[in-house]
């Protein structure tokens, strides 16, 4: 994978990871070094740890669709950069639990909803036969970085940004599927 895909893999799966830390931001009635750094370190961490587990999975099922692994690809990120889309033009959840987001389950919760795209993206990475440390290692710094760009942002800026940033990363995913489906079927 060139460094300009994996840096767009990393900032399109931090969008979701930044659109929440965005929310945290400004549900918080004081931000504290310690919020940004249980935020950050959690979404860092899970973000990391999400596409070592797709792409362990991943290399179970290689063998078997090797021939079409780029279709694969394409669909897994087009349908996760999809999801992303839809749940930023969908109406926001007003059930959501009251109290600070950087603590307990919350966070725990959070941090899985927000990397669980990771976990398609490592799937992919093995499909392709991509080593996952270095990628893995960039996509929980970029994840850990925006998460503490978000918070700090969200203190600054109303929440309207939050859904037109999901919909970037989600574009952002489906032009990387794309770009893996090109190579594969007409530069070969």
């Amino acid at each position: 994978m060139d460094a300009l895909s994996l840096i767009g893999v990393a900032l399109a799966l931090a969008m979701d990871a930044f659109a929440v830390a965005l929310a945290a931001g400004l549900s918080l009635n004081k931000l504290t070094g310690r919020h940004l750094f249980r935020l950050g370190w959690h979404f860092g961490l899970f973000q990391a740890m999400m596409p070592v587990l797709g792409w362990l999975a991943g290399l179970t099922v290689q063998q078997w669709i090797a021939d079409y692994d780029h279709w694969v690809a394409f669909a897994l990120l087009s349908l996760v950069g999809g999801k992303m889309i839809h749940e930023a033009l969908s109406e926001p959840d007003e059930d959501r639990p009251p109290g600070d987001p950087t603590k307990g389950m919350t966070m725990v919760m959070l941090s899985v909803a927000t990397s669980i795209d990771a976990l398609a993206v490592g799937l992919t990475l093995a499909m392709l036969g991509v080593d996952i440390w270095v990628p893995s290692l960039v996509i929980g710094l970029v994840a850990g970085t925006l998460t503490v760009a978000g918070m700090l942002l969200g203190r600054r800026i109303s929440g309207h940004w939050g859904p037109r940033v999901e919909i970037f990363g989600g574009l952002v995913l489906f032009a990387i599927g794309l770009k893996i489906l090109i190579e594969h079927t007409l530069l070969q």
